[in-house]
This record gives structure tokens, sequence and C-alpha cells, in this order.
């Protein structure tokens, strides 16, 4: 996969994860809404691809060090929107997971000792604090499972896809399942096929000229829990 320095395919992607993470947030307005739990397990798994795609493309390591302050920045801003907004939360924000992903995914790819270093500290976190991290250890791993099939073959994202569902707490759908719940086999379909149809947009959308998404986007992640909390209350 040939990435460009402004690649409208990946900007694409970001935009499809941020609608994505918009409406399965939705279900938290005050109507039962349930079945947005289905497109909103594509978020996670495209963010993650788009975090593999930026440190496979890296040029220098100083960039992925700004990527991961900016991570740790709106991981802090974003904790209390994101506390006030969703009810009783188990686990912290998203942002977290990600900059740990980010440390993991950077360890691979730039093989020093402090980088090496970092990835087996990240992990060991992921794993003591796996039920405070969001998505847990396996959220952490999916980072460099995208990474590693970025070049592959298309069936080669089954693995990544599997990673995912585990992510999401399998065992939890696979329960609904049994009980009949309506989104929870297309909820594990959705996360089994996410990377796989985010690895298809970023090889075929070619010619694609969304908005770029640039450092402000970052921003997007806090106002719209703030946005939704203000809904919430105008409708209740």
């Amino acid at each position: 996969m040939h990435m460009t320095q402004r690649d409208g395919a990946l900007d694409l992607l970001k935009w499809l994860a941020l609608l994505s993470m918009v409406l399965d947030h939705l279900r938290y307005v005050g109507y039962s809404v349930d079945l947005l739990y289905v497109p909103g397990r594509l978020a996670f798994p495209w963010f993650c691809l788009a975090m593999a795609v930026n440190v496979f493309r890296a040029q220098e390591v100083k960039h992925q060090w700004r990527y991961l302050g900016w991570l740790l920045l709106f991981s802090a801003i974003s904790e209390i929107p994101y506390r006030l907004y969703i009810p009783d939360p188990a686990t912290l924000n998203v942002m977290p997971t990600l900059a740990l992903g980010l440390l993991v995914t950077r360890g691979w790819q730039h093989p020093t000792l402090p980088s090496r270093l970092l990835a087996v500290g990240a992990l060991a976190l992921a794993a003591v604090f796996s039920e405070h991290v969001m998505f847990g250890f396996f959220g952490v791993l999916l980072p460099l499972a995208m990474l590693l099939v970025i070049n592959r073959p298309w069936y080669f994202s089954l693995l990544p896809g599997v990673i995912c569902l585990a992510a999401n707490e399998w065992h939890v759908l696979y329960y609904a399942a049994k009980l009949g719940n309506s989104a929870a086999v297309p909820g594990i379909v959705a996360c089994l096929i996410a990377p796989l149809l985010g690895m298809l947009l970023l090889r075929h959308a070619k010619g694609v000229h969304p908005p770029p998404m640039r450092r402000w986007a970052y921003a997007l992640y806090p106002a719209h829990f703030l946005l939704l909390l203000a809904l919430r209350q105008a409708i209740a």
C-alpha cells in the first residue's frame, strides 16, 4: 500500500471512524437505539488502522513523539467530558488506549532500545490495568496487529479482526447473542470485518479529497461528548 504525504483515503477513514464513534455514543442520548452499537464497532479499529498507517509511513521518530504528546494531552482533557456524558464508566476514555497502542507499535517499527522498553512498559501497564483501559489489553495490541497486515493480502485482515473482537469482550457478545439480543451477532460480524473494510477503503478509495483531518481534530473527541450532553439535557 503506497501512502502519499496527504492521503485522501486516510482522511476519509478518519472521518468515517469519527462518524461511527458519534453514532455509537448516540446510544446514551436517552432513546433506545441499541442497533447503533453495530456501526460503533467500526470506530476504534479504524482509528487504530489510521495510527498504524501513520507509524508505517513516518520518516522521523520525532513526529511520533509529537503524536504521543497530543494523545496524552487530550487523554487528560477528555476525561471529564467523557465521565459527564457516559453513565457510570468502568474505564478511562479511549485516548489512553491509543497512546499505549502507539508505544507498542513504535517499539515494533523502530527497534531501538528506548522504543522497545517503552513498548514493553506499555504492554505491562495494559496487562496490569486492563480493567481500567478501554478495550483492555487486546485494544492496546490492535494498532500493532493493523501494522503487521498493512502490506499483506486482504485475508490477513482476519487477524486484527479476531483481536478486535477480543477487545470488544467477545464472551459478552456471545452470551448476548445466545439470549437473542438483536445487536449481538451483527456486532460480532462488525468487529471481525472492520479491519478488512478499512484496508479495502485505503487501497481502493482513489481520488477522494475530504477535508484534511489535522491536529485540531483531537478537540473533536471531548467536544462531541459536550455536544451530546447538551442534546441529552435539551430533550430530557
